[in-house]
């Protein structure tokens, strides 16, 4: 491995990619990346709260693979962990409106705040909640994005290809 600090700004170049990178908001210094192609630009958020750079990097790009913490989940969850989430993630009512200033051709959405039924950590559920009351279905983030953005998008799931 040959780790080397990164700052915003070019930060790989060869004749097949450029990757450059741009600063996002989580709870340490953190970046988003865009990847160009000669036939595709994608722009991955990483864990970050809603910032104008991504806007700026995607801006119109081909494909915006960008985090979604859906609210139905987050007003479930203890107030340490909204605050949290608040501070560092992007909800979906955040990411449809991010989504609408960017204008990707394809949103996919990634790391939603979800548990499978009997897998959400103890600390987490509401009492008296029950084994699914953290998991947030395909059904729950299509409604709550969908309804407030318009253009194309799916719920991403781990080895698909766009």
């Amino acid at each position: 491995m040959n780790a080397h600090e990164i700052k915003p700004g070019v930060i790989y170049k060869d004749e097949k990619v450029t990757v450059t990178a741009f600063a996002t908001k989580h709870a340490m210094e953190s970046y988003g990346y865009r990847f160009d192609t000669p036939d595709r630009s994608i722009v991955i958020s990483g864990d970050t709260n809603p910032v104008e750079e991504t806007v700026k990097a995607c801006n119109g790009c081909d494909v915006l693979v960008h985090e979604a913490q859906p609210l139905e989940l987050l007003a479930k969850m203890p107030e340490s962990i909204q605050s949290f989430v608040a501070k560092y993630h992007t909800t979906t009512e955040q990411l449809a409106e991010l989504a609408n200033k960017a204008k990707p051709k394809l949103l996919v959405v990634y790391h939603t705040v979800s548990f499978p039924p009997g897998i959400a950590p103890p600390r987490l559920l509401p009492p008296k909640a029950g084994a699914d009351a953290l998991y947030a279905s395909p059904e729950m983030l299509q409604k709550e994005i969908g309804s407030r953005y318009s253009g194309k998008f799916v719920i991403g799931k781990d080895l698909d290809v766009y």
